[in-house]
């Protein structure tokens, strides 16, 4: 058994990206923040606390609607 090649690795991050990071995107930007804050979800432990930023602070699109 060798170790994984270049191919694997990029299947790997395409598949991350399109499970994980597009739909963080969407739901990002429609909460009113840049779409970008999406990818703090790569960062291990930064994912965490950014998951827990998104559920308990005001969002922007809170503060135009009303």
């Amino acid at each position: 058994m060798g170790s994984f090649s270049i191919w694997h690795w990029l299947v790997v991050l395409f598949l991350l990206g399109g499970v994980f990071i597009v739909p963080a995107w969407r739901i990002v930007a429609k909460a009113g923040f840049p779409g970008a804050l999406s990818l703090l979800l790569l960062v291990p432990y930064v994912n965490l606390a950014a998951i827990w930023l998104f559920a308990f602070v005001k969002w922007p699109i809170e503060e135009r609607c009303g």
